[in-house]
């Protein structure tokens, strides 16, 4: 697996209508510790074969990082059947997700 880019046109089928557990990194290209996050989650979509990452460029996609009240970044918020189910904002170690999502499965 790995974290694919969705824009607000593919949001809809690719994290509200998935089927499993979903990964939404909003984030910005000059953000940080967004940088930093991104590989973290590169790592984990690899181990979490049964979850799906997606990352949202908020600058690119505000109304989307709109309706998901996203006002910080990077913020990870997990979608489960549609609808948000935890969520993380600035940047956490890779253990931190991982407990977050055994905790969802």
């Amino acid at each position: 697996m790995a974290v694919y880019r969705v824009n607000e046109n593919e949001f809809e089928d690719e994290v509200l209508k998935a089927k499993q557990l979903v990964v939404v990194d909003f984030n910005a290209d000059w953000c940080g510790p967004c940088r930093m996050l991104g590989p973290v989650l590169e790592e984990l979509s690899e181990e979490e074969k049964d979850v799906k990452f997606v990352s949202v460029n908020v600058d690119d996609n505000e109304a989307v990082a709109e309706k998901f009240g996203v006002f910080s970044i990077p913020c990870v918020v997990f979608v489960k059947d549609g609808k948000e189910v935890n969520r993380s904002v600035g940047f956490v170690p890779k253990s931190a997700i991982a407990d977050i999502l055994k905790d969802l499965k």
